[in-house]
C-alpha cells in the first residue's frame, strides 16, 4: 500500500495523525534536499581534481595503500603521499573514511 505514498491513513481519521503526517513527510522531504546538496558540493569538489588526483581518489576509496597506488600508477610513493594531500585538501575532507564516504555519496 505504501509504494511511492508518503502515508496511508484510514477514515475515520484523528486531526492529529494528519498533521503527524505532514511533519514527518516535510522532515523526509528536507533530509532528501540536505542529502542532494551534499552530493552536489560532493561532485563539484571532485570536478576540481586533476585527472592524477582522480585518479589516487580512485584508487583511495578502493582501499589501496600509497604504496600499492605507487605501483599502479608508476610514481613514488611521495608523490602518492603529495597527491593524497592536495585532494584532501581541495575535498575539504579531514579523514581518509570522510574521503571515502563522499566517494560512496557522490556514485
Amino acid at each position: 500500500m505504501k509504494a511511492g505514498i508518503a502515508d496511508f491513513i484510514e477514515k475515520p481519521f484523528d486531526p492529529n495523525r494528519i498533521l503527524d503526517a505532514v511533519r514527518s513527510c516535510i522532515n523526509q522531504m528536507s533530509g532528501a534536499e540536505a542529502e542532494r546538496d551534499v552530493k552536489d558540493a560532493t561532485c563539484a569538489r571532485l570536478a576540481t581534481l586533476t585527472p592524477r588526483e582522480r585518479q589516487v581518489f580512485d584508487a583511495l576509496i578502493e582501499g589501496k595503500s600509497n604504496k600499492m597506488i605507487a605501483i599502479d600508477l608508476e610514481i613514488s610513493p611521495r608523490t602518492v603521499e603529495i597527491f593524497r594531500a592536495k585532494l584532501m585538501q581541495k575535498m575539504k575532507a579531514h579523514s581518509l573514511p570522510e574521503l571515502v564516504r563522499m566517494g560512496m555519496r557522490a556514485s
